[in-house]
């Protein structure tokens, strides 16, 4: 069965309020100000039984200037509209206004109430007709059904419940995201309850005892009570009018305006890309970073329209643009919106959203890329989308909330780029994705930092894989780095052993006056034998060449020359390689070492003594037990 929310709209007084009271026994107008001045100001909520037994809701809105913006918060979550228009005025100002709202909001279907009929005679009411139906000529509402009817008398509700069912029975299904989402219209506190938000479930589902996120603060609350159309449920889906008790958060945490999701799933937005049509009727041309009223879903916040490739608009046009809104707004692709200029407060236009999470942009780009966004493909969206993301990557859910598709739709479309190589996933945990050409490029930055680096070390085997992350930018995640680092080295164009990388063809190569200092360092190494110079010792014999020094030493570790033992002990391979046989004859004769035993094989002191069978320990030629070491390979 089609969960329907039909919406009222028309101008002040001419009976919407009464309307839904004649059909549900409900007043809508539950506030003692709208008792007193006789006009509704806050939306009002009723269900409605049709003749065939559904069940449908109903949103009444306020007709008065003062409180649009009241009545667009509640036309947001409405499949159809009954345009309410009173026989003894005809069309007034926020008729037109109301209906402009409706078009904006991508409301596709209504029917009209023409009330009050038992205040006009037949001639006139004839009149009215025609002059509605001309009013409603090249707009959503043309043909509609135009009903006339009193709630004062009952003369014409049955014909009008007959029509509203037969306009419910022409909707498609409501297009369900997927992704739970619920615009608050209602805060209050109920006692032994505490507090309830309303609102029309948008997408997605929820049931009793889940924890949800109201955005976009981000605090969480879990459900505590459920109703659908004033009765208990286990559960709500979307397109009903739902009630929620939630536990853990005050009332004062949560406003009109605010979103109810899933933890973890949206963004605040604070840039968003804008399909925007300006109305015919806004009178003026609207100037680039205007100050406006931006509407979406329950929520108005003041914010700025940038336009791109131009300096001010005509009425009538249309155009892809940016919003900034001054507080963050909740919002997916594809959703609708409507902007009033900010003084005097009057509907100028609305549309499409884009992308939720849009990026700053320079003047006349991204134009192309954008329109693509908009009303391209889904792998076509999909692509765009991953190219904004960045080296950051994105979730599979954040994809859907900036391209509009249904997640299961997007896990398709994914897997079908995964298989051409046109995308890959990074984390599997996060189910966070990058676009193939942002990893190649990334690729490419990687070769760029190691040439680099040897191009000013060109003595020095390689760098740390930090060291390079870090040049290449801190902020880069570890996973996407190490896959990258991992690609690389599989395709032959790196190596990468144990921390340190270099491009595959590079080697050092010593100039002829090098050449001739490390025959000078390794005469020296060669000499003291087992008794070499600290580093320290070493760079204090060459004062003017330090710097080369220490590349010379690197190069010589790198290439099995020198042996580091510690960080400022060398020795001469050849001495180290004559002594480790030694020491293992002698482990084998007595069967263990000491410092004193090994001070008696070498003659060293304890300066070197030390140090040398620590280094035979971690190199596993001996175990130390206890206080003595022992071959290793006897323990095994």
């Amino acid at each position: 069965m089609k969960h329907i929310i039909v919406g009222t709209a028309g101008h002040v007084d001419h009976g919407k309020t009464s309307l839904i009271k004649a059909l549900t026994n409900v007043d809508t107008d539950r506030l003692k100000e709208e008792k007193e001045r006789g006009i509704t100001i806050e939306l009002g909520f009723a269900p409605l039984v049709l003749p065939d037994g559904q069940k449908i809701g109903i949103v009444d809105v306020p007709g008065h200037e003062k409180f649009v913006k009241n009545m667009v918060a509640g036309a947001g979550g409405i499949d159809l509209v009954v345009l309410v228009i009173a026989a003894d005025e005809g069309v007034m100002p926020q008729t037109r206004e109301h209906l402009d709202i409706c078009e904006l909001l991508g409301i596709k279907k209504g029917l009209v109430a023409l009330t009050k009929t038992d205040m006009v005679d037949g001639d006139w009411l004839a009149l009215v007709q025609e002059d509605v139906r001309s009013f409603l000529g090249e707009t959503f509402l043309e043909g509609a059904p135009i009903i006339p009817l009193s709630s004062l008398t009952g003369a014409g509700l049955p014909e009008f419940l007959q029509a509203l069912q037969s306009v419910i029975a022409t909707l498609d299904e409501r297009a369900d995201s997927g992704l739970f989402r619920l615009a608050v219209d209602r805060v209050f506190t109920m006692k032994g309850f505490g507090t309830v938000v309303t609102g029309t479930l948008a997408s997605g589902k929820i049931r009793v005892g889940d924890t949800i996120a109201i955005m976009p603060s981000g605090g969480q609350a879990k459900i505590r009570g459920i109703q659908v159309h004033n009765e208990t449920a286990e559960r709500a889906q979307a397109g009903q009018r739902t009630a929620i008790n939630l536990q853990g958060i005050d009332r004062a945490t949560i406003e009109r305006g605010d979103v109810l999701t899933r933890p973890s799933t949206f963004q605040p937005s604070h840039r968003l890309d804008i399909y925007l049509r300006y109305l015919s009727s806004a009178g003026k041309k609207l100037k680039n970073r205007a100050l406006v009223r931006f509407h979406t879903g329950t929520s108005e916040t003041i914010s700025r329209i940038i336009l791109p490739d131009r300096e001010e608009l005509e009425p009538g046009e249309k155009i892809y643009a940016q919003v900034l809104p001054a507080t963050p707004v909740v919002a997916m692709s594809g959703d609708r919106f409507v902007i009033r200029s900010y003084s005097p407060v009057t509907t100028i236009g609305g549309g499409d959203i884009i992308d939720p999470l849009a990026q700053k942009r320079r003047k006349h780009s991204a134009l192309d890329e954008t329109e693509k966004l908009h009303r391209g493909t889904g792998p076509e969206k999909t692509g765009i989308i991953l190219e904004r993301a960045g080296l950051g990557g994105i979730s599979i859910l954040s994809l859907s909330i900036r391209t509009g598709l249904h997640p299961g739709e997007q896990e398709k479309i994914l897997e079908k780029m995964f298989s051409e190589k046109k995308a890959l996933l990074i984390d599997r945990d996060e189910r966070r994705v990058v676009s193939s050409g942002v990893y190649t490029d990334f690729q490419k930055r990687v070769l760029a930092g190691i040439a680099a680096y040897h191009n000013k070390y060109p003595l020095k085997e390689g760098l740390s894989r930090e060291e390079l992350r870090t040049t290449l930018g801190g902020f880069i995640d570890p996973k996407l780095f190490n896959r990258a680092i991992k690609d690389l080295a599989d395709d032959g164009k790196i190596i990468a052993a144990n921390e340190t990388v270099r491009i595959e063809s590079h080697a050092v190569n010593l100039k002829d006056d090098e050449v001739q200092l490390r025959e000078e360092i390794a005469g020296i190494y060669r000499t003291a034998a087992l008794t070499p110079p600290s580093t320290k010792e070493l760079l204090a014999a060459f004062p003017a060449k330090k710097k080369t020094v220490t590349d010379i030493l690197n190069v010589m570790l790198n290439t099995d020359m020198l042996v580091k033992v510690n960080e400022d002990m060398y020795f001469y391979r050849e001495a180290l390689d004559r002594l480790r046989e030694d020491y293992r004859k002698l482990l084998i004769k007595d069967g263990k070492a000491s410092p004193a035993t090994f001070k008696e094989l070498t003659g060293l002191s304890r300066k070197f003594i030390i140090p040398l069978m620590e280094y035979f320990d971690k190199t596993k030629l001996t175990i130390r037990v206890e206080n003595h070491r022992m071959l290793r390979e006897r323990t095994l």
